[in-house]
């Protein structure tokens, strides 16, 4: 089994089983639940192996989808999950298509991968996502530059349910112990920042629909 701070679930096939893995992950999760950020740990599927209570904290609000749970994949979560954009700021050009870029090189990297192949064909589901996937995508990588598909120093913007953080941004930390590392994982620490709100002071409606706007295809 891996182990969720606060919790547990099975592992993902692309985590090992042994027992020196599992109590390394069990230890981890201690680790990550004394974190007070938003903290989390995904193999190459961006299934969640581990998240810590700063993490659920930030989700509490979202709706049950029955593919989409930010603590089952992260990446569905950004891509198909309709409250996405609830909790994720700018979500679409600040966490879609960074993730989506991330999503096309994993797919490179383990083209065969039946979690990843799944994800291609919802992917594929979505007209407008598809576009933007196999047509404005690369295009938009040339317009900002490969910094900005990157995750590790990336700040990007978030709707925090807690109103002492509110509309914040974070400063998202990839940091990876050798260990995590032979596993095939990753941790993800989302530095909150201080709060910012808009001028209304209101939060951002929820979104209607899980529609990639800010790429079109490409003529």
């Amino acid at each position: 089994m891996a182990y969720q701070a606060g919790g547990q679930r099975s592992a993902p096939r692309s985590v090992p089983e042994t027992p020196a893995a599992q109590a390394y992950l069990q230890d981890y999760a201690a680790l990550l639940e004394a974190v007070p950020f938003p903290s989390f740990v995904v193999d190459h599927r961006w299934d969640v192996v581990l998240a810590n209570g700063a993490f659920r904290t930030l989700f509490r609000e979202v709706g049950p989808h029955p593919t989409a749970m930010p603590g089952d994949n992260f990446l569905r979560f950004v891509l198909f999950h309709p409250d996405a954009s609830a909790v994720l700021g700018e979500h679409e050009s600040s966490w879609c298509l960074p993730m989506l870029a991330h999503f096309a090189a994993a797919v490179e990297r383990h083209g065969h991968d039946h979690g990843l192949q799944a994800i291609r064909r919802d992917i594929a589901q979505d007209p407008i996502m598809e576009a933007a996937y196999r047509q404005g995508l690369p295009h938009w990588i040339r317009a900002v530059g490969e910094e900005a598909v990157e995750h590790d120093g990336a700040v990007r913007p978030l709707h925090h349910p807690d109103p002492r953080w509110g509309a914040t941004d974070c400063r998202v930390v990839v940091e990876t112990s050798r260990a995590l590392e032979r596993m095939g994982c990753t941790r993800l620490t989302l530095v909150l920042r201080e709060a910012r709100r808009t001028a209304s002071g209101a939060r951002r409606p929820r979104r209607a629909a899980s529609h990639l706007r800010v790429v079109p295809a490409a003529e």
